[in-house]
């Protein structure tokens, strides 16, 4: 699906201004560029407990220009599979006739951790809405704690750098293919630093008929101690060293969307972010070699899949 840039300057923003994002927030920027793949529908959307809860709802204003759930950092998927039933039944009794489309919307730490039952419980339940978790790599807004999402070797206030041990201890956890894996029709992986690549993923995946899960990495620079302006093109390099592919999977057949002209080596990527400053001391050099050698069997992993 294309997307034009004629056509989203006419779109309303159903994220208005004046939130409390810190300047330079690659999740803000994630969230405006989902609505406004959205605006087009009748939506409901539910969002965890995290940063982007914190700074677009403090009471008593709301940046939500839709219908808008705020839920516990648990249960997010679980509220708006609920809504989605209610209103699947009300329609079926002919009390509601208009269409609506239903997003439940976390953090890293409320998709990768602390939510990651009632994820996997409402797509396994196969109701009709979309998953999308803006993921960057760790609590942040209740201070930067590692969450399961962090990579290998990043440094944080629950696993800091010290001179026993390098940073967080093992690599991330992959919660686009334990989607993948729920069988459901549409899984897919995207960034903010591409919005034709994000949006047309929301706008494909509020069609399917089901569940469907998007991952988006968003950057957040205070966790990755990088400046604000180098928010997307961190991204940007992420992608060009293929350490977060951008992919799509549906109904079980996996498709590229994007492959660097020349994939870049990871420490391109590490060396913009200052979590990962400690990893380029010489007794430290193992991490970073363990760290290439994950990406590399990952994305050899990948195009395996797609053929």
């Amino acid at each position: 699906m294309a997307v034009s840039l004629k056509e989203l300057a006419k779109k309303q923003d159903l994220l208005s201004g004046g939130h409390r994002a810190c300047a330079g927030c690659a999740c803000a920027t994630t969230l405006r560029q989902i609505l406004l793949a959205a605006s087009d529908y009748h939506l409901v959307c539910g969002l965890s407990t995290g940063c982007m809860e914190v700074v677009t709802t403090i009471y008593p204003y709301s940046a939500w220009r839709c219908s808008y759930i705020h839920s516990a950092f648990e249960n997010v998927a679980a509220t708006i599979s609920g809504a989605e039933t209610a209103y699947r039944a009300l329609k079926e009794k002919g009390k509601i006739n208009e269409e609506y489309k239903f997003i439940a919307m976390g953090g890293d730490g409320g998709s990768y951790d602390i939510g990651i039952q009632s994820l996997s419980g409402a797509m396994e339940r196969g109701h009709d809405m979309v998953y999308i978790c803006y993921d960057n790599e760790a609590y942040m807004n209740t201070g930067i704690q590692r969450s399961s999402a962090t990579p290998v070797g990043a440094a944080t206030s629950t696993s800091p750098a010290g001179k026993v041990v390098p940073g967080k201890q093992g690599h991330r956890k992959d919660l686009t293919e334990i989607m993948v894996a729920h069988g459901i029709p549409y899984v897919a992986q995207t960034s903010p630093c591409n919005y034709r690549d994000l949006m047309s993923k929301v706008q494909k995946a509020l069609e399917v008929k089901g569940p469907a899960y998007i991952g988006v990495l968003a950057s957040c620079h205070r966790g990755w101690r990088i400046k604000p302006e180098e928010s997307i093109e961190t991204l940007r390099i992420a992608i060009d060293t293929c350490f977060w592919p951008l992919f799509e999977v549906e109904n079980g057949k996996y498709k590229i969307n994007y492959k660097p002209k020349e994939k870049l080596p990871v420490v391109d990527w590490l060396k913009t972010q200052g979590r990962f400053a400690h990893l380029f001391r010489d007794e430290n050099k193992h991490v970073l070699d363990e760290f290439q050698r994950e990406v590399d069997r990952k994305w050899e992993a990948l195009l395996a899949r797609a053929g």
